[in-house]
């Protein structure tokens, strides 16, 4: 994966093929201690201590469709190059919790992406889930939730054509921070 965003678009289908309802992505950036903490938690359907032992395994996947799962080895990989952590919390019945934190001061470090393109990606495939995007730079923070996004459709579908800009006008007001 070439991007940070295509790593969020992986996981958070994790969460959704986990049966999640709510998906939080937390970008969380800390110029000071040179560090970008990407937090991804749902309340999907957990794993138990044997998955989660395995969770960060190529060769390893409870998808039925292929042999390995890349996404969460991948992310811990990115994470350590920059010198950074991963860590995964996770229990049956309470959802999962991703965390990768990156050196932004390291060359190893992926690009962001188009974070807007990923979110409108993941609402419009799942716009039965709540997502809630966070973004927060030192001490500023910003907020999308498809929740407060609904609230302003009158009963529109989130992906209705006519919603998509709107979407796009609160996601791109989370990201110029």
């Amino acid at each position: 994966m070439e991007d940070l965003s295509l790593h969020i678009l992986d996981v958070a289908e994790n969460s959704l093929a986990a049966k999640a309802t709510r998906v939080v992505i937390r970008l969380e950036e800390d110029t000071q201690a040179n560090t970008l903490r990407l937090t991804i938690e749902d309340n999907g359907q957990g794993m138990d201590k044997e998955t989660l032992k395995k969770a960060v395994d190529p060769f390893f996947t409870t998808k039925q469709t292929r042999r390995v799962g890349l996404g969460l080895s991948l992310l811990a990989q990115a994470a350590h190059e920059t010198g950074g952590q991963f860590f995964i919390e996770s229990k049956p019945g309470w959802g999962t919790k991703v965390v990768a934190i990156f050196k932004t001061d390291h060359w190893d470090l992926k690009p962001l992406g188009d974070i807007g393109q990923t979110m409108l990606t993941l609402i419009l495939g799942h716009p039965e889930v709540e997502i809630v995007f966070i973004l927060r730079r030192d001490d500023k923070e910003s907020i999308f939730s498809t929740e407060e996004v609904k609230s302003k459709l009158n009963g529109l579908p989130l992906n209705s054509p006519r919603a998509i800009p709107l979407i796009m006008n609160h996601i791109n007001k989370v990201m110029n921070l």
